[in-house]
């Protein structure tokens, strides 16, 4: 019995058919694919091949090269004295956005999944997802118009209290034209973006973990920082990491804002002593811009887009890795 149970025919697995659908889909989901990597290679190759001329020239006997806004009126010596400030400002004014924005998305989104009553969270994301289509020039021109003015008290007082900080040091501006107002109206900014992910994901908690959370006593507090908050840690960083790339690339509402200079600084409340971003720096003077001048803005953006290109790496990697501790720990439990 156990040998014709053993010399038994394996019976051949049956192969599903695939539907035309199915292949059409597979088609085009690869070819979508294919397409990015595509699209992001010709870019990356149309920057290093426009900006490649500025970048290897001699910028010290080159007038056209180091006449490009210099308000120490000290000529360029290389590309990278120039792109350096640039780096910086870019940085910078996205480092305050995220630190002023992200925290109020992620209790916005919060409020609308776990807080709010159902008829107030629905028209709620609907006011916020509506924000991502408020035109750049927009938020400029409020930020000019009302966040300037509206800034100029609490400036006066932080730098009265607060001025022995370098952050909050120098004269402040009497115009509002600084890196805080920028940093404000960038914050406002990335808030659809950040909102928007983060509420998805933190609706996407199991229902079982947030039910067994408040069985055994927890408030609704607990239970968000038991349950939803270890859940959704990887998405809440993705969606900051995004809205980062939001701020890294904004351009007209920094240009209208603050009045900048290609400088190095941290001061939030003086005027004329604000660090350029490249975004804007390009918006502003490629209009006017010789060739070789041209080059060398181009260069700019080529910078741009590997810090770009680096932050979307890191968020890859921080979700990755988070994901693959909590797979180790529930190995660890199991074992």
């Amino acid at each position: 019995m156990t040998n014709a149970t053993a010399s038994a025919p394996t019976p051949a697995k049956i192969a599903a058919k695939r539907r035309p659908g199915d292949t059409i889909f597979l088609g085009l989901s690869t070819a979508s694919a294919i397409s990015i990597l595509v699209i992001l290679a010709g870019v990356a190759i149309f920057l290093i091949i426009q900006g490649l001329p500025a970048i290897s020239a001699n910028w010290v006997d080159n007038p056209s090269l180091s006449a490009i806004q210099n308000p120490a009126q000290v000529p360029w010596g290389s590309f990278w004295e120039y792109v350096a400030p640039l780096l910086w400002g870019s940085i910078w004014a996205a480092f305050i956005a995220m630190i002023l924005g992200a925290p109020v998305a992620i209790g916005i989104a919060l409020f609308i999944s776990h807080y709010a009553p159902r008829r107030l969270a629905g028209p709620l994301g609907y006011v916020i997802d509506l924000l991502a289509a408020v035109p750049s020039i927009v938020f400029g021109l409020w930020g000019i118009i009302v966040i300037r003015p509206l800034l100029l008290p609490l400036s006066q007082f932080l730098n009265e209290y607060l001025g022995w900080i370098p952050l909050f040091e120098g004269p402040v501006s009497s115009t509002g034209s600084t890196m805080l107002a920028g940093g404000v109206v960038l914050a406002v900014m990335i808030l659809p973006i950040v909102t928007s992910i983060s509420r998805e994901i933190f609706l996407q908690t199991p229902r079982l973990n947030e039910e067994a959370a408040l069985a055994l006593g927890a408030t609704r507090w607990e239970m968000i920082k038991l349950a939803v908050l270890p859940y959704a840690r990887s998405g809440m960083v993705s969606a900051t990491l995004l809205g980062l790339g939001r701020a890294l690339g904004e351009t007209m509402a920094i240009a209208l804002i603050i009045s900048p200079s290609l400088i190095f600084s941290v001061h939030l409340l003086t005027d004329g002593y604000n660090s350029q971003t490249i975004a804007a720096n390009i918006a502003l003077n490629f209009p006017i811009s010789d060739e070789l001048q041209r080059s060398a803005l181009i260069g700019t953006g080529l910078m741009l887009f590997v810090i770009s290109f680096g932050v979307n790496m890191l968020a890859r990697f921080l979700v990755t890795r988070k994901k693959g501790d909590t797979k180790r720990r529930k190995e660890g439990k199991r074992a």
